[in-house]
């Protein structure tokens, strides 16, 4: 199936405000701890790279994959761990950076995972949030911005690995 851009959700330049914002909330918020800041690829990819730029802290960057989509547009209800951290997060404060929670089921099960190798702390970053999709119930720390049931792409989100690079959040709709 072929997408295309329908509407831009969300500007460039709204979006770039408020990570800075969210930047100063963590910078106050972890000043003096050294979090992991950990990127949950692929979808944080650009949103992370942009966060930790903004923030004035000593950090670690890490990386987990864990996909659920394939290359649909709804999760397909199988969680498959790609890519795990090579940090070892025992006694250390842990900032999660999701691109979107949507159901709740993967960020559900990727914290209780987390939890098991006992950090001081775990927060989640998300920039989007589907709240009229969730199943399972997840708290965000810091939220980018709420949005509507609709599928989104672009700021690293994806479409069958289409539309990463734009530099704003758009619905997409398929081709006839």
């Amino acid at each position: 199936m072929t997408w295309r851009v329908k509407d831009t959700v969300l500007s460039e330049e709204t979006i770039q405000a408020r990570v800075a914002e969210l930047a100063a909330q963590i910078n106050g918020e972890y000043r003096g701890l050294e979090p992991v800041v950990a990127c949950v690829l692929k979808g944080a990819w650009v949103f992370h790279a942009d966060l930790v730029r903004s923030l004035d802290l000593p950090l670690e960057a890490d990386f987990i994959k864990i996909s659920t989509y394939g290359n649909a547009t709804r999760p397909t209800g199988q969680i498959r761990f790609d890519l795990d951290f090579s940090t070892a997060l025992e006694g250390r404060h842990l900032l999660v950076v999701e691109d979107i929670v949507d159901t709740g089921r993967t960020l559900s099960y990727l914290l209780g995972e987390l939890a098991a190798r006992k950090p001081a702390s775990v927060k989640l970053c998300a920039l989007l949030d589907k709240p009229d999709r969730r199943e399972v119930e997840v708290s965000v720390d810091y939220l980018g911005f709420s949005i509507p049931d609709v599928f989104v792409v672009g700021y690293g989100l994806d479409c069958a690995e289409q539309f990463r690079s734009l530099p704003y959040v758009a619905s997409v709709e398929a081709i006839p």
